[in-house]
């Protein structure tokens, strides 16, 4: 039997069963370096109904992703974050992840934080790392979507956004390296950083969605629903699930060890439990 639950978190939420673990992905694009980076003063920023959920859940873990800018230009509301988890009873760690360390195919910084009262230890980052090739070899030389070749026009639309941005190679997609980050907007879109392969006849072209959900570790039996763009989007905005199941398994061990300090404890002696970030 399939249950979906269709809920919009607010404020409002309330929790009637005892819960283990909060998981979220908070909006990035308040704090996303791509982006204008207003932080907290962004409309869409998600964390103040995050932390209310956790208030009212009192869960034995917390764990969410963002994107790296939040160590940055909106470092100070990350501490924030920080201050007010400890607050609640959680001892915090955080490190910055690059995907391409964990079984994926692309280089994908992204800041992990979790909250617990035990121990917790982040994945351990793999000796191998897998190209585009490894992902996509049996697909990058052909056309299924005649749609997705580039045009004239746009190939040298992508040449002088080329020379604007001061790239020095081209930014196809390599066969023999980890792809570059994917983004909803870099792989929905025939923008100028477009993700695209060259094929032999010399001709480049758009990726199609099952190419870019193997560059984000998702198996062939995954299915999106929507539109093209929204599938895009579906795959651009997730974690990539090899790093997601890595995480899970490290969430579970944690879990297993239980709770080792009191909420209390914590909240009393939160000097004690400062964060102190390891960052890959």
């Amino acid at each position: 039997m399939e249950i979906v639950l269709k809920k919009k978190l607010d404020t409002n939420i309330d929790f009637i069963d005892e819960v283990d673990i909060v998981i979220g992905g908070p909006p990035c694009q308040p704090f996303s370096v791509g982006g204008h980076q207003k932080g907290q003063k962004d409309d869409r920023n998600g964390f103040p109904i995050f932390l209310n959920a956790i208030k009212k859940a009192n869960p034995k873990m917390v764990l969410f992703e963002n994107v790296r800018g939040m160590l940055y230009a909106n470092k100070g509301y990350l501490d924030y974050i920080i201050e007010e988890l400890i607050d609640l009873g959680y001892i915090v760690e955080y490190q910055l992840l690059n995907a391409v360390n964990y079984g994926v195919p692309q280089n994908r910084e992204r800041l992990f934080v979790v909250g617990h009262r035990g121990k917790f230890q982040f994945p351990e980052p793999a000796m191998k790392k897998l190209t585009v090739a490894d992902a996509i070899g049996d697909l990058m030389s052909s056309v299924v979507d005649e749609s997705k070749i580039l045009t004239p026009s746009m190939d040298n639309y992508v040449k002088k956004y080329e020379i604007a941005s001061k790239c020095i190679n081209p930014r196809d997609l390599s066969p023999n390296k980890p792809a570059r980050t994917l983004t909803c907007r870099n792989i929905a879109a025939p923008t100028g950083d477009m993700h695209r392969l060259k094929l032999p006849d010399g001709r480049r072209r758009r990726l199609v969605v099952r190419e870019a959900a193997r560059l984000q570790s998702f198996p062939d039996w995954f299915e999106f629903c929507g539109t093209e763009t929204s599938q895009f989007n579906q795959i651009g905005n997730a974690v990539p699930p090899m790093l997601a199941y890595q995480l899970a398994v490290s969430v579970k061990n944690g879990l297993e060890i239980g709770p080792l300090y009191a909420k209390e404890e914590i909240q009393k002696k939160r000097h004690l439990f400062k964060p102190i970030p390891t960052l890959f």
